[in-house]
């Protein structure tokens, strides 16, 4: 029993099977606990309000004289449900062919092919022809937004959109204009469409009606191949789906995950995500090999072989030497455990990393999930591996050894780490200062790679590889590891489990965690190691 003395529970049978879930649950929540998807429109999950707007959820409940909408309707003991009753499907059916009515037949150019709920059902209740005699009615399409397009034809008058504005976002900026036949979406008068978190109003749309316009025409759903992953745009760590085609990122929308972005993300991370393998990149192994010692010279190209032989060859030659090193806050938790494996190798204790920073952003509603002033994905990674911020140009040593992990060095002088006894520079592009560097190992963003980051809370999330890595690059863990063996230290490993475990085994805020156990949801660091690191008190954890 609850507190004041109601159920906490409770049960009821659908479609035959009976089912025991939380008071307050709706049915067509309920009935996904027995497997049954009752088919909607205007629901969804991440939004608050259940109008009832669509009827396609309508049930059958014994006892009770009409259908009633399973979106709206609470579960309650010994209530019988038939989601699928000749009653129900025919009311299904008479709402698929209103809809019809005007929807024009535009499936083969719509970019919601093959992924829209009203293609679907029309074709379950096999509504491929019309009654209707006369011409469809033509509405158009609009911009609502810089880089949202409303296609009126195709617009269910679902509601998500306008209900995700005002009662997720908290912006009244969208309404239904007009009634009936002729309603339509559109901005308030007066007003702009004009949130951090507008993108999220796409991703909900059960049809084609609301499109990106930098996706129009691009892909289909078939043409698309999908990947989870992480937001690497701030700390929040928003879990998402990358789709590609042709090795391109084409589409970016949020994954499910209730501790940390619910069902949403924000355009800055979206936008971020399009862009992350776009320019030149760094594309084969580099040595500055020339003359008969092995040394001097310019940089030359030459194989992964080649290349982990004179590093690790030069490595074993100096010793540890001291000196400095500069990473990315955008490096997996693999890369940097490795880097710092290799560090302490060279005695190299300082490890230098900059977030650039960029203005917040709050979803009013959902309180984990918000666009944080650093603007990198794993600076508390970094933390965990020794890293320290710095705020200005990265300085090389005067000696000593310099390592650089995809840091783009911006502000570093033209003779930057010029003298140095070794600077080995690892990246997934070349900027003007690595050119000094004696050798320079190409390697994939983590959209070409398997890995982990860790959010600002210290939660540890998997990202999985969605794109081809260019030419001979190759995962950062994946390279140092090659060349740690060849020093002796350890064995090189060839995928990502190999890497994660022998990060946990070694460090402590990844002690007890497994690749497979931290699941595509995330798991929480060693709280200690995570306090030590400076995330549970960190003025960005709040910011």
């Amino acid at each position: 029993m609850a507190e004041n003395g109601a159920k906490a529970t409770v049960t009821l049978k659908i479609d035959g099977v009976e089912v025991t879930v939380p008071s307050g649950t709706r049915v067509i929540e309920a009935a996904e606990h027995v497997g049954v998807v009752v088919p909607r429109y205007c629901y969804h999950p991440g939004i608050p309000t259940r109008p009832a707007q669509c009827r396609m959820c309508l049930v059958e409940v014994e006892g009770r004289p009409k259908l009633e909408p399973s979106c709206t309707l609470q579960a309650a003991d010994d209530m019988v449900v038939n989601t699928a009753s000749d009653t129900a499907r025919t009311a299904r059916q008479s709402v698929i062919e209103f809809l019809l009515v005007n929807h024009p037949l535009d499936c083969p150019i719509c970019d919601a092919a093959g992924q829209c709920m009203l293609q679907d059902y029309a074709y379950v209740t096999n509504q491929l022809e019309s009654r209707v005699d006369e011409p469809k009615r033509i509405m158009g399409r609009d911009r609502i937004s810089d880089d949202i397009l409303y296609f009126a034809d195709r617009c269910v008058i679902c509601t998500r959109c306008v209900r995700f504005m005002r009662d997720v976002a908290e912006d009244d900026s969208l309404i239904v204009a007009q009634r009936g036949d002729k309603a339509y979406i559109d901005t308030f008068p007066g007003r702009e469409l004009d949130n951090p978190f507008q993108g999220n109003i796409v991703d909900v749309c059960p049809v084609g009606a609301l499109v990106h316009e930098d996706f129009v025409f691009k892909a289909r759903a078939w043409d698309m191949d999908a990947a989870a992953s992480v937001c690497p745009g701030c700390p929040t760590g928003c879990n998402v789906t990358i789709d590609t085609k042709e090795n391109q990122i084409v589409r970016v929308k949020p994954r499910h995950n209730a501790a940390v972005n619910s069902w949403w993300m924000c355009d800055y991370g979206r936008k971020h995500l399009v862009m992350t393998n776009r320019g030149v990149r760094a594309e084969l192994p580099l040595i500055r090999a020339g003359g008969g010692d092995g040394g001097g010279g310019e940089l030359r190209p030459v194989d992964w072989a080649t290349a982990l032989d004179w590093v690790a060859e030069k490595i074993d030659a100096l010793g540890a030497p001291g000196g400095s090193a500069v990473v990315s806050p955008d490096a997996s938790n693999e890369n940097l455990f490795y880097l710092r494996t290799l560090l302490d190798r060279l005695g190299v204790a300082d490890a230098a990393f900059r977030v650039p920073q960029g203005e917040t952003a709050e979803l009013p509603t959902v309180p984990t999930l918000k666009l944080r002033a650093d603007r990198a994905a794993n600076a508390t990674g970094a933390g965990f591996f020794g890293g320290r911020r710095a705020d200005g140009p990265p300085d090389g040593p005067p000696g000593g050894a310099l390592v650089v992990l995809d840091d783009e060095l911006e502000g570093a002088g033209e003779d930057f780490g010029a003298s140095t006894d070794f600077f080995l520079y690892l990246g997934t592009r070349l900027p003007g200062a690595a050119r000094n560097a004696d050798a320079v190992l190409p390697i994939a963003t983590f959209a070409e790679m398997d890995g982990t980051f860790t959010n600002f809370e210290g939660r540890v999330q998997r990202f999985h590889q969605a794109l081809r890595p260019p030419g001979l690059a190759r995962p950062g863990w994946m390279v140092l590891s090659r060349v740690l063996a060849r020093l002796g230290d350890g064995e090189a490993v060839n995928d990502v489990r190999g890497a994660f475990e022998r990060m946990a085994a070694q460090t402590p805020a990844f002690a007890g965690l497994t690749w497979d156990g931290i699941g595509l949801k995330g798991a929480p660091a060693a709280g200690a190691a995570a306090e030590a690191a400076g995330v549970a008190g960190s003025a960005e954890a709040g910011a």
